[in-house]
């Protein structure tokens, strides 16, 4: 089992968890490949909307890979989108703030942003933990 953080505004990882899937790096397949049923993934939003600049920086949801398959969906006439079939858990919304100093994934708690410029990347287990706590901590 792996642990994984993928990037997505938080109005995307919103569609994503009504739609019961994750879609990657601009609907790119690779991302989704990499992952296998029973992984766990994170989202982080650093932006509410996509294109626009209004920043959210919170861990907005969290589930494990459910579908075998990546599969193509017709996004546009003119753009076609992969995604992959996720089963998310019920969570808060978390800022990343109070929680940069704690994460092994950051190496430069001052630059703390660099590690989600790739979009989606593996993460130890200590560090899923740390974030799944704050996020399935019932409020």
């Amino acid at each position: 089992m792996k642990y994984w953080v993928g990037l997505a505004s938080k109005e995307h990882v919103k569609a994503g968890v009504e739609g019961g899937f994750c879609q990657l790096c601009h609907g790119k397949a690779y991302p989704l490949k990499r992952m296998a049923v029973g992984d766990w993934v994170v989202f982080y939003s650093s932006k509410d909307k996509f294109k626009q600049k209004m920043p959210c920086q919170k861990f907005t949801a969290i589930g494990q890979v459910a579908g075998e398959e990546v599969y193509a969906f017709e996004m546009t006439k003119n753009f076609t989108a992969f995604r992959r079939d996720i089963q998310f858990k019920d969570a808060n919304e978390v800022d990343i703030r109070p929680l940069i100093s704690d994460l092994s994934f950051i190496p430069d708690k001052k630059h703390w942003g660099y590690p989600f410029q790739s979009g989606h990347f593996e993460i130890n287990k200590q560090d899923f933990q740390r974030v799944a706590t704050a996020m399935l901590t019932v409020v």
